[in-house]
């Protein structure tokens, strides 16, 4: 089929699908809508981020039997869930079905998994910073922000019928304090939040200062002391108990894994990964050879060509500009080459403040909320420091100009930030959006979108744009390798920066990452980077020179986030009959 014939295909297609579009979209948002208002007895503030305001001012469940009580609540869920897949007749309302009825099993087994293996400890610090971060976003409209004194007085016990939430946390550590078998909290990871805890405590008091809600002092004054008392506890009562060794049971470490996306065993991840690294890491030096030659630089080695790139730092304070100004560049190419459908409205590029730093130690993308949205969007989040480390703990990774391509390419478009505003401006299912939702969706695509872009970066750009691959392909052996005790986070920092030419700062933050901070979910970019990679050749090698890049990638876009195995089913249908 010649493309002419097939864009008439699509254009009709469009025009019969869009007179149900909004019909099908709205029966399967008040299935999610039932689970979500269900689930916000236990987790309002998560629903309330997504956009569900009227939870603005509920704070999480940790009274006693807890996750009994959730158990409970998304087993009737399940059952709900089940009685509407067996009525429910339009396609993709039972697809939207099955993706609430996989997300409540899993959350079902995790939480099972993590009661068997695991002693509970909360970043209470951390969670307060991401609870107020969230309700005092300045994309939020301002009206909820009240909402924040109502929570402050919920966590701080002052409220009528409310625990303090410090108190709350460690009632539920001490009950299982005596449970033989329970692997504790990794030491490095309890010091780390205990390093940080002045920082969220201090990022949450000037996110109070900025909006300038009335009373807010007082309530503040007794939520900080009792978060000061709570970092003694940790010291004197879960330091004791935290494991030397970051390993997590084999059970837990592979529930991470589904859990982010990523349905493959460590073994697997790492023979891929390994053979992946050294076939990209072949090009970058081709790549260097030639950077070399044409600067007239003597050592042609791929370590010491991209140290002497990295050199050339951008100012601090132009930072922020360059960024803004290589996006528009980057849009011109899109553009250019017609390689996706880009909107006509900016992108969002912003500075991290240290409490942010602190949360998330390296460039990241904070996504819009998705219900009831007001025109937010998302913003890419520029990250210069790791502070959790002492002395300089500046990053020389994302202010050189040739990493300025790739990192804008992943983070803004055409990568997280088109991911998440087509979301919200192609009226994406709930189901799709929020309960499909998981990091090898997201970054996969984020992947995706800096090789596309490849071809038509300049040289230096390209060779950085190959080592965020390279690095992405590092986390998928390194992450499981540390996890399965085959490498110590130690090993992995001296590795990173001796074979890849990290800061000390950004190998360090990347050895928290896969140690403690989020075990499992570094492999998730690699790994749908190559889902959508294998989709793509299967829709090319049926298409040959028909194949539309544009098309095809609006089309990905437009599913939402659906899990691998259901969008190539929805790729497929598509493109080859």
């Amino acid at each position: 089929m010649d493309r002419l014939i097939r864009s008439l295909v699509l254009v009709i297609s469009l025009l019969v699908a869009g007179s149900v579009f909004a019909d099908w979209i709205e029966d399967s948002d008040k299935n999610a809508m039932v689970v979500l208002r269900s689930q916000a007895a236990f987790q309002p503030e998560s629903i309330a981020r997504a956009g569900l305001s009227e939870f603005d001012g509920d704070v999480f469940d940790l009274n006693a039997n807890y996750t009994e009580r959730q158990d409970a609540n998304d087993r009737g869920l399940l059952v709900e869930m089940k009685k509407r897949l067996a009525a429910e007749t339009h396609p993709k309302v039972k697809q939207d079905l099955e993706i609430l009825i996989r997300s409540l099993n899993d959350e079902i087994e995790t939480r099972r998994i993590d009661n068997k293996y695991m002693l509970p400890y909360f970043n209470i610090h951390r969670a307060m910073f991401g609870s107020f971060n969230a309700l005092l976003d300045p994309r939020n409209d301002r009206e909820r922000y009240v909402k924040a004194l109502e929570r402050l007085r919920k966590y701080n016990g002052s409220e009528d019928g409310f625990t303090r939430v410090t108190e709350l946390a460690k009632a539920r550590s001490r009950e299982r304090f005596d449970v033989a078998g329970l692997a504790g909290p990794y030491k490095g990871e309890l010091e780390k939040d205990l390093s940080d805890a002045p920082r969220y405590i201090a990022g949450v008091k000037a996110m109070f200062e900025r909006v300038d809600l009335a009373g807010w002092q007082d309530e503040f004054s007794k939520l900080e002391d009792q978060l000061t008392e709570y970092s003694e506890w940790v010291s004197e009562e879960m330091l004791p108990r935290a494991r030397q060794n970051n390993q997590l049971p084999a059970e837990v470490y592979a529930n991470n894994l589904k859990n982010f996306g990523v349905r493959a065993t460590p073994e697997e991840l790492i023979a891929e990964a390994q053979y992946g690294y050294q076939f990209i890491r072949s090009e970058m030096k081709a790549l260097a050879f030639r950077i070399a030659e044409d600067r007239g630089w003597e050592d042609k080695r791929l370590v010491p060509v991209m140290r002497k790139l990295k050199a050339e730092q951008i100012p601090q304070d132009e930072i922020l500009e360059v960024y803004k100004g290589r996006l528009a560049q980057i849009e011109d190419i899109i553009r250019r080459e017609n390689i996706i459908t880009l909107p006509e409205r900016d992108a969002s590029i912003r500075l991290a403040t240290e409490a942010e730093s602190a949360a998330v130690p390296a460039p990241f993308m904070s996504p819009p909320q998705l219900i009831n949205n007001t025109g937010q969007y998302g913003e890419f989040v520029l990250v210069q420091t790791n502070p959790s480390l002492e002395g300089d703990a500046i990053m020389d990774d994302w202010s050189h100009d040739a990493i300025t391509w790739a990192l804008t390419v992943h983070e803004a478009r055409p990568g997280h930030e088109l991911q998440f505003a087509s979301l919200v401006e192609n009226g994406t299912s709930l189901a799709r959006a929020l309960f499909a939702f998981n990091s090898a969706n997201a970054e996969g695509w984020g992947l995706y979108a800096e090789a596309i872009m490849h071809e038509y970066l300049p040289q230096e750009a390209q060779l950085f744009n190959l080592f965020t691959r390279l690095m992405r392909a590092a986390r998928m052996f390194m992450d499981p390798m540390i996890n399965t005790g085959q490498l110590t986070p130690e090993q992995a920092v001296d590795f990173m920066v001796e074979q890849t030419a990290l800061s000390l700062p950004m190998a360090t933050s990347e050895a928290d990452r896969y140690s403690f901070l989020m075990p499992g979910q570094a492999t998730s970019y690699y790994f749908g980077y190559m889902n959508l990679m294998r989709l793509r050749t299967e829709v090319e090698v049926v298409l040959g020179n028909d194949f539309d890049q544009r098309e095809f990638h609006d089309y990905i876009l437009e599913q939402g986030l659906l899990p691998p195995d259901l969008l190539r089913e929805a790729v497929l249908e598509r493109f080859v009959q």
